[in-house]
């Protein structure tokens, strides 16, 4: 019988070459992911604790940041670990574990802005509506698939993921099912590693066409009102800016994923491939929580509460 070497640990090369500056790296990593956990974690509170923002796009909007803390959890703690490490691995099932938390997050976005998109058009274009159709029911049952679908289709991913590996090297600060696909010593199981990525990419292909449309679509319908123009940029612009800024950083990810060059240097591809897990969970809560007036206030007068008690205290 043959001696088969089993691999189960991957190196992640992408930090090689930043040895002269992984301190500096380090401390501004840090920094990101403490303005992430703030910025996100201060809106959730405010939503969760303040009543009168119970309310589908408040919520969707909740889940959102919950959304971005589940994904840069995959993400920044390992990271921050591999930059003070002289050696930066991980396992074959860490890998993959980290490729489900950031694949089925992406996805999750994906359906949390349709969701979020689809209430904006009921409520600009179709407000008589909009109690009968964002009823409790089907709002829990929105939320519920807007979590299981992304989870049971990158699950499917996964499983494709965990052939036998010819190969450790991953180019990248982190872990990607493809790259870890492209590993793999044999082709036997192809056609699931095609239908199961190409199904995703489609069904989420439509999710972002929705939104798309979605909005182009109010965009229109408001045009013949300044009732319905002044509805729209007060509750749909932060919509607008979070699916823009979302869909620029995807692209790039994309883009850097698939033609990547050698001919740039190593900093500018560490860029590009944590750009989407650094822009969208700092974009999406500061956008919100600075043009959305209810919240606001609300993270206004909770602030100003604090400083009342803190006064009394002194």
């Amino acid at each position: 019988m043959d001696n088969v070497t089993v691999i189960t640990v991957l190196t992640l090369s992408g930090l090689n070459g930043t040895a002269n500056y992984r301190v500096t790296l380090f401390a501004v990593t840090v920094l990101c992911y403490c303005v992430i956990l703030l910025v996100n974690v201060t809106i959730i509170a405010t939503i969760i604790g303040d009543k009168s923002l119970h309310e589908p796009m408040y919520i969707f909007l909740c889940n959102l940041c919950i959304n971005g803390l589940y994904g840069t959890a995959g993400f920044y703690p390992k990271f921050l670990h591999d930059l003070l490490s002289p050696t930066q691995v991980i396992s074959h099932a860490g890998c993959l574990l980290q490729g489900f938390v950031l694949h089925s997050s992406a996805c999750a976005d994906f359906s949390l802005l349709a969701l979020m998109a689809y209430d904006r058009y009921v409520a600009i274009c179709r407000p008589l509506m909009y109690h009968s159709v964002m009823t409790k029911q089907r709002i829990s049952l929105f939320m519920f698939s807007a979590w299981f679908v992304p989870f049971f289709l990158m699950f499917l991913n996964t499983l494709t993921s965990t052939s036998r590996l010819c190969g450790s090297n991953i180019p990248r600060i982190y872990c990607v099912n493809w790259l870890v696909n492209s590993l793999a010593c044999s082709d036997s199981d192809s056609i699931a590693k095609t239908i199961i990525p190409a199904f995703n990419s489609t069904f989420y292909g439509v999710h972002g066409g929705f939104v798309a449309w979605t909005y182009i679509y109010m965009i229109k319908k408001c045009l013949n009102s300044k009732e319905n123009i002044t509805k729209f940029m007060q509750t749909c612009l932060p919509h607008v800016f979070s699916v823009a800024s979302f869909g620029v950083c995807l692209l790039f990810d994309l883009l850097y994923m698939r033609f990547s060059s050698r001919d740039l240097s190593q900093s500018v591809q560490n860029f590009m491939a944590m750009e989407f897990l650094l822009f969208p969970p700092i974009i999406h809560p500061l956008i919100y929580g600075f043009i959305l007036t209810k919240i606001r206030k609300s993270i206004l007068n909770f602030m100003c509460g604090l400083n009342s008690v803190f006064r009394l205290k002194l």
